[in-house]
């Protein structure tokens, strides 16, 4: 579908469901084979969450094998790999075919790393993303930084044209001291610097609601584990991945769940609970 935003993107026929509560899972599976593997389809087969955004999946769809290919292909897959093998990429899985999705952003040095799948439903915009990591050794923060601003303004324009928007997937930055164990230590890391931590500011200044932390003020709970030291174990983690919705949506939801009992991947996944019919 040809990338639209304002007047025409609002004409577009939007997905509409015929049950009362939507349920939109985000999940970063650090490779979607491995994740497979490990069996993180068998839990979100039971969970069955409407729409699944799945982010660095790290891999073409016919790099599956066939028993894997043949549990996504129930779930309407849209699939937008990185042009260089095993990097980054989203996936996004209907339990219904959407009439309408778009790939990217229109920016293509950001859409050849595969960041972004947008599904239009009834009554918002799904952008479902992999924002840029900023390198250990911070080689990659302006590029970083530049995807969090470009992003910013296409929204600033679906937003003067009525439409309301859920951003959701890993945005490999922690916005505040609470949402990561260790804040001090990692200052001058990348996910954690204050140049980053401003663009989630930007953002909740220009219409966006984040709705885990406005549910949950003073809760300390955590969405990413490093693999190294049993951090998971010690429960030392970092909050990366959110539900940034237009402040419009937000007396419409129900709930925000992080699943952080569930394996499968260095990220757990997250739900949105929303009423959108």
């Amino acid at each position: 579908m040809t990338k639209s935003y304002g007047q025409e993107s609002t004409s577009q026929v939007f997905f509409c469901y015929n049950h009362k509560m939507f349920t939109i899972t985000s999940w970063n599976v650090n490779g979607l084979r491995a994740a497979l593997k490990k069996g993180a389809d068998t839990w979100w087969e039971e969970y069955d969450p409407d729409l699944l955004c799945l982010q660095e999946v790290r891999a073409q769809p016919d790099q599956l094998a066939a028993a894997q290919r043949e549990v996504l292909e129930r779930r309407n897959p849209v699939w937008n790999p990185a042009e260089k093998p095993g990097y980054s990429g989203v996936a996004t899985f209907a339990k219904r075919q959407p009439p309408a999705t778009e790939i990217g952003l229109g920016i293509p040095k950001f859409d050849r790393e595969g960041r972004v799948i947008q599904t239009l439903l009834e009554k918002a915009r799904v952008f479902n993303i992999y924002f840029p990591n900023g390198g250990r050794d911070l080689s990659r923060v302006d590029f970083k930084l530049e995807f969090y601003q470009e992003l910013l303004e296409i929204c600033d324009e679906l937003h003067s044209q009525g439409e309301k928007i859920i951003i959701t997937g890993d945005f490999n930055t922690s916005h505040r001291p609470i949402d990561l164990r260790n804040p001090k230590a990692n200052e001058g890391n990348t996910g954690f610097l204050p140049e980053e931590r401003a663009w989630i500011d930007i953002y909740l200044e220009h219409n966006f609601v984040d709705i885990f932390r406005e549910l949950y003020p003073e809760k300390e709970q955590y969405t990413w584990w490093t693999y190294r030291g049993n951090a998971r174990e010690r429960n030392v983690g970092w909050r990366l991945d959110y539900f940034l919705i237009s402040k419009e949506l937000a007396d419409q939801v129900e709930d925000v769940i992080i699943h952080d009992q569930v394996m499968g991947s260095d990220h757990c996944p997250v739900s949105l609970l929303i009423e959108l019919t």
